[in-house]
């Protein structure tokens, strides 16, 4: 089980802007806002943010569950709008199941995002 997840970023409140943006379309919101991390989750924070001094993602993801494909499009369209940059758009992907539907951005730092609904 995973007990978060923490990502440096080169511009806290650029990052912070996208992440309010993108993360709203899944019913998460900011539950803390410290000076130099803030988290996001639904009850709890559950992914991270903070300040680093040389934010260089590799291949790493993180996939967030959305409760269908508008909220996976809803998703993909607030994060292109906040900055992000498209890395795949919505799409059925039945190399990884039937009825497995997402979308991949980049974030400002370049971390790739995914957003899924269905089976993998």
């Amino acid at each position: 089980m995973i007990h978060h997840v923490t990502l440096e970023v080169s511009d806290l409140e650029r990052s912070a802007s996208f992440y309010d943006t993108v993360l709203a379309p899944l019913g998460w919101r900011r539950h803390s806002d410290a000076t130099s991390r803030l988290g996001w989750g639904i009850a709890k924070p559950w992914i991270f943010i903070q300040q680093g001094d040389d934010a260089s993602p590799g291949t790493e993801r993180v996939c967030f569950t959305a409760s269908g494909m508008a909220a996976v499009r809803a998703v993909w369209e607030a994060g292109l709008a906040a900055g992000g940059k498209d890395d795949g758009e919505p799409a059925q992907r039945a190399e990884y199941g039937p009825s497995y539907f997402c979308a991949y951005l980049r974030d400002p730092d370049g971390y790739r995002l995914e957003v899924a609904v269905g089976s993998d």
